[in-house]
C-alpha cells in the first residue's frame, strides 16, 4: 500500500509541473497576443543599444551632449544659428523658477564673500582683479532687480540629441555643432556614460535625467527664446513657396519692402520663367498690375488666359511704339522736367543706334564724338521745337516729332548732322524703318501687358528693349498704380553701357511710382561684371537664387556673403528649389504651384499644349 501511495504522489507532481508549465505558456502567448497590438509596438524602434558617448536607435545613430558654459553676455537670437542648422538635432530646454526668496539669501552669503575676497586682496597689495569686480557688480545688480520684482531667477538646462545614419557622420555633425557654439564662448560636453538619460531628456516626455543646469535671470532667459527659424511669412501677400528648413509657407508682399525690386539668377531650365509667371499671377490678384518684356515668346499662353494685351514687335508687325513720346505726368516737378528727362533717355538710346561697335570684352563703346554728342543734342532740341513742344509743360500734349523729323533737321543742319543722318537712315527708310520711326498705336492699359521681341533681329533687340522700357516708364511716370515690370534676359541690356545705366536708372527710381523691377537673368557673370548690374542687385530688396552652373557659384557667393553649406547646394538644387532673399532674411525655398497654375505656366517641351 505505500508504494502505490508513493507512485501516486509523484504522479501528482508531475500533472502539478506540466500544468504550471501550460500555464506559464498561455500566459505568453496572451502577453505575446495583447503586445502586438498595442500603439507602443507599431511606433518603436526594433531595438536600441547604448554606448558611453552614444546609442543607436534602429538604424539611426545618436548622441546627447549638454551646455555647460556660457559667456558673461548672452545676445538676443544666439541660438538661432542652432535652430536653423541644416542637420537633424533635437534640442530640448529645461527651465525650473527659483524663490526669490532663496535666492537673495544666497547672494547676500556670495557677496559677502566676494568682498571679503577683494578687501583681503586689496591689503596683501595684490593687483587687482578684474574678473572678481565684474562678479561683485553683477550679483549686486541682481540683487537691485529681484529686489524690486524686475527680475526672477531660474535654473536652465539646454540639452542637444544629435542624429545621423553613420558614427563618421554623427562626429562630423557634433565637431560642426561645438564650432558653431564656441564661436559664442558657449561650451558643451558628450554626456559620456549618460546617453539613455541623454535621450529621455530630449525626447517628448520631458523627463529632465541628466539634471545640468545653470543659474540665469529673466534677461538670460528671454535670449534663449527658440523660435528663431527663419521664416518670411506675413499676413498679406501671395504664396511664393514652401520653406524648406520648417515646412512654413512663404507668403510675402514685395511691396511693404524699402523698394519693390527683386532679381532672379538661375541656369537655363532651372524654373526661373516658372517661379516668376507664378508670381504674376498670384499678384494679379491682389490688383497689381503686370508689364513683361519677353524675348523668347514663353508668357503668350498666361497672358492669354488671364485675358492680356499681347503686343508683338517685329519688323512685319503693325505695332508701332515712338520713343519721342513724353508722359503725361501729373506732378508739377515732374511735368516742368519731362522734356529734359526724355532728351538724356533719347542721348542714351540713339547712342545705342547709332553706335554698334564692341570692344574686345563684349561691352559695347559710344561711336559719337563729342562734336556729335552735341549736334544730336542740338537736334532732338530743335526738333522738339519744331513739333511746338519747349519745356513749359501745356506745350506737351501736342503730338510728338519721329526719328524721321530727327533725320531732317540732322540733314540740313551744319556740322556733324549730316553724316548722323545718314547713320540714322536705316531707321528711317532702310531695313529698321517703320516700327520706331512713326506714332504710336500701343495701349498698355491692361492688367497684364506682354512685349514680344523674340521675331526681332539681334542687331535691333536692345534697342527695342530699351524703347519699350521708356515707353513703360512714361506710363508709369503718367498715373501711379501697383505695377510689376518683369525683364526676361536682362543680361541684353547689360551689354551696352547706356541701356544698362538706363536700367539701374529704373530700378533706383521704380519705388517712387509704386512699381517693382523684376530683373531676370540666366548669364550672371556677365550680369555681374558689369558695374550697374551689380548696382542694380544692391538696389533690389527681393532675390531669388535658383540652381547655378558651377562658374557663376562663386560669383553670386561673393555678393550674397553664402556659406559654404549654401554655395553647395546652390550648385545642385532640383528645379524649382532655390534661396529666397528678401531684405535681410532668406530661406530655402521650394515653388509649388497648383495644378491649374502648372497648365498655364510651364515651360517644359513635354507639358506644352
Amino acid at each position: 500500500m505505500a508504494k502505490r501511495k508513493d507512485k501516486k504522489a509523484k504522479l501528482t507532481a508531475a500533472e502539478i509541473a506540466l500544468q504550471s508549465q501550460a500555464a506559464e505558456e498561455a500566459e505568453i502567448q496572451q502577453a505575446f497576443a495583447q503586445g502586438i497590438t498595442t500603439l507602443r509596438d507599431l511606433i518603436s524602434p526594433s531595438s536600441i543599444e547604448l554606448h558611453a558617448s552614444y546609442f543607436r536607435l534602429g538604424t539611426k545613430y545618436g548622441r546627447t551632449i549638454y551646455i555647460y558654459g556660457y559667456p558673461r553676455t548672452l545676445y538676443t537670437g544666439w541660438i538661432s544659428s542652432l535652430i536653423n542648422i541644416d542637420e537633424v538635432i533635437d534640442v530640448s530646454m529645461y527651465i525650473y523658477p527659483v524663490d526669490t526668496a532663496i535666492v537673495m539669501k544666497n547672494l547676500r552669503k556670495k557677496v559677502t564673500q566676494l568682498e571679503a575676497s577683494y578687501n583681503v586682496d586689496a591689503e596683501r597689495g595684490k593687483v587687482r582683479d578684474p574678473e572678481l569686480e565684474a562678479a561683485i557688480n553683477d550679483a549686486e545688480e541682481l540683487r537691485d532687480k529681484l529686489q524690486v520684482g524686475a527680475e526672477k531667477f531660474f535654473r536652465f538646462g539646454l540639452y542637444i540629441t544629435l542624429w545621423a545614419d553613420s558614427l563618421d557622420e554623427l562626429n562630423f555633425i557634433q565637431h560642426k555643432i561645438e564650432t558653431l557654439l564656441g564661436q559664442q564662448m558657449i561650451f558643451s560636453k558628450v554626456a559620456t556614460s549618460q546617453q539613455e538619460q541623454g535621450m529621455n531628456a530630449t525626447m517628448p516626455q520631458c523627463t529632465d535625467q541628466l539634471l545640468i543646469r545653470r543659474n540665469m535671470d529673466t534677461g538670460a532667459i528671454s535670449t534663449c527664446f527658440p523660435f528663431t527659424s527663419a521664416d518670411l511669412t506675413q499676413e498679406k501677400g501671395i504664396l511664393y513657396g514652401v520653406n524648406m528648413h520648417n515646412n512654413g509657407l512663404v507668403i510675402f508682399d514685395r511691396f511693404t519692402l524699402e523698394n519693390a525690386n527683386m532679381v532672379v539668377f538661375a541656369k537655363s531650365g532651372a524654373g526661373k520663367s516658372f517661379a516668376v509667371k507664378l508670381e504674376a499671377v498670384r499678384s494679379m490678384m491682389l490688383g497689381t498690375e503686370i508689364l513683361i518684356i519677353d524675348p523668347e515668346n514663353e508668357y503668350q499662353k498666361l497672358c492669354d488666359a488671364v485675358g492680356g494685351s499681347y503686343i508683338r514687335l517685329s519688323l512685319n508687325s503693325d505695332v508701332r511704339i515712338n520713343p519721342f513720346d513724353l508722359p503725361k505726368v501729373v506732378d508739377a516737378e515732374d511735368a516742368n522736367d519731362a522734356l529734359r528727362a526724355n532728351l538724356v533717355t533719347l542721348h542714351g538710346l540713339f547712342r545705342l543706334m547709332l553706335g554698334g561697335a564692341q570692344a574686345p570684352n563684349g561691352q559695347a563703346v559710344s561711336a559719337l564724338t563729342a562734336n556729335e554728342e552735341a549736334d544730336l543734342d542740338q537736334a532732338l532740341i530743335d526738333t522738339y521745337a519744331r513739333a511746338g513742344i519747349t519745356s513749359d509743360p501745356a506745350t506737351h500734349s501736342n503730338t510728338p516729332p519721329t526719328i524721321i523729323n530727327l533725320y531732317d533737321t540732322l540733314l540740313h543742319m551744319g556740322g556733324t548732322g549730316p553724316g548722323l543722318a545718314q547713320r540714322l537712315r536705316k531707321y528711317t527708310s532702310g531695313t529698321f524703318a517703320g516700327i520706331f520711326s512713326q506714332q504710336s498705336n500701343v495701349d498698355i492699359n491692361n492688367p497684364m501687358v506682354v512685349f514680344n521681341i523674340r521675331d526681332l533681329e539681334d542687331e535691333l533687340r536692345p534697342v527695342a528693349m530699351y524703347i519699350i522700357l521708356s515707353h513703360i516708364w512714361n506710363v508709369v511716370r503718367a498715373k501711379q498704380k501697383r505695377r510689376m515690370l518683369i525683364v526676361d534676359e536682362a543680361w541684353q541690356l547689360m551689354k551696352y553701357d547706356d541701356s544698362a545705366n538706363f536700367l539701374f536708372s529704373l530700378a533706383k527710381r521704380a519705388r517712387k511710382y509704386y512699381l517693382g523691377l523684376s530683373t531676370i537673368t540666366q548669364d550672371v557673370e556677365d550680369f555681374m561684371a558689369s558695374k550697374m548690374g551689380r548696382a542694380i542687385v544692391a538696389n533690389s530688396s527681393m532675390q531669388l537664387l535658383l540652381k547655378q552652373s558651377p562658374s557663376a557659384v562663386d560669383v553670386l557667393s561673393d555678393v550674397f556673403k553664402l556659406t559654404e553649406e549654401e554655395k553647395k547646394r546652390l550648385a545642385n538644387f532640383p528645379v524649382g528649389q532655390g534661396l529666397f532673399f528678401a531684405g535681410s532674411n532668406h530661406v530655402h525655398i521650394q515653388i509649388i504651384a497648383s495644378e491649374t497654375e502648372e497648365v498655364l505656366i510651364t515651360t517644359k517641351p513635354g507639358e506644352v499644349q
